[in-house]
């Protein structure tokens, strides 16, 4: 919005500020930190009251979380508002990633929501049934990435290349919204513990920022060896916005936790993260500054498949967070060194930047 109103005045004066991707970035991240710290207590009391006894905990998990019993949960709103008008005061509103992106943010948001909801007023752990659910993160992955890709290219690129690897056409568009798909449940799967997943986003999302930014600049893009993308830098401005109610979540998310991110906040940060890396043509990279989050969700997929096929399972439970639960770790040790753990993946996702 203030882009645009910038544009009105053809960027003179203090207007011209408003140019700069690096202006509206450090105003975004302000914007949704101050949104997410006020409405954060008021939030929580009127989750406390709607929900009455909160999320419902897992009997056979941890018997740690057993003292999490009414902790309320849906937090995510807290996050997706403080984000969502931070995007709409600063990002340029005629940029097609934009509309792109905030349409993964409300469409995970929602499928996210409806879990959620299912959930506490069911008491149940189902949820939506998990054929609907793929089904509707698919179609809402699928679309946004038309809408990324119109324009964008469909070159496949890696780490440590210079140049596109492969040209993958028509079906760039499903591989596409299955990176969104992937993320977005990779996520998911992580938020387990209190400010688990909640700081690795925040991590991801400053690599990611770096990354936007040159991808979206010409001439460093042409330096490093890396896709230029017409409009990429304004996802900064997004990446901004996600650190900002990131952290003010993590001020109420920071063990013990008074609110949980839920399905709501965790399937949409993912999949829009997912959104950007597509935006950003660094598919494979996201899989490295993101690799806590790919670990969690292999770990499910290797102990379902070996538990189905031997009736043994790899870890004493999973996610993977889990099973390390269970060897004795406190739950504060786990999350700290898994967020010590995102922290040099991102650093690793960035080197590969140069090496190419």
């Amino acid at each position: 919005m203030l882009y645009y109103l910038a544009s009105l005045l053809h960027f003179e004066s203090i207007a011209n500020l408003f140019r700069y991707v690096t202006v509206r970035a450090g105003g975004a991240v302000m914007t949704a930190l101050i949104i997410g710290l006020l409405l954060g207590p008021r939030f929580i009391g009127w989750l406390r009251v709607r929900q009455g006894k909160g999320q419902p905990i897992r009997t056979d998990g941890p018997q740690t979380h057993l003292a999490k019993v009414g902790t309320p949960t849906m937090g995510g709103l807290m996050i997706l508002t403080a984000v969502i008008a931070s995007m709409i005061l600063w990002m340029d509103l005629g940029n097609r990633y934009t509309w792109a992106c905030l349409f993964v943010l409300l469409g995970f948001g929602l499928i996210g929501f409806l879990d959620d909801y299912d959930k506490v007023t069911k008491r149940s752990h189902k949820g939506v049934p998990a054929k609907l659910r793929l089904l509707l993160e698919f179609a809402i992955a699928g679309l946004a990435s038309w809408l990324i890709l119109d324009g964008n290219g469909t070159q496949l690129y890696v780490p440590f290349y210079n140049g596109p690897v492969i040209d993958l056409g028509p079906f760039y568009v499903v591989f596409a919204a299955f990176v969104i798909v992937a993320f977005g449940n990779a996520v998911n799967l992580t938020d387990g513990l209190d400010g688990l997943a909640t700081m690795p986003v925040v991590i991801a999302s400053l690599a990611f920022m770096a990354i936007a930014y040159l991808v979206g600049n010409a001439k460093f893009a042409e330096y490093l060896g890396i896709p230029h993308v017409l409009g990429a830098g304004d996802l900064t401005i997004l990446l901004a916005a996600i650190i900002g109610g990131g952290l003010a979540f993590l001020w109420f998310n920071a063990p013990p936790a008074a609110v949980f991110m839920g399905d709501t906040g965790s399937l949409a940060l993912g999949g829009v993260l997912g959104a950007i890396a597509v935006a950003c043509h660094h598919e494979i990279v996201l899989a490295v500054v993101g690799g806590l989050f790919v670990l969690e969700a292999v770990s499910v997929v290797l102990q379902v498949f070996f538990f189905k096929r031997t009736g043994k399972r790899i870890f004493r439970m999973a996610p993977i967070h889990h099973h390390f639960e269970q060897l004795g770790w406190s739950e504060p040790t786990v999350v700290i060194r898994f967020w010590i753990i995102s922290f040099v993946l991102a650093l690793a996702g960035l080197a590969t930047l140069k090496l190419r």
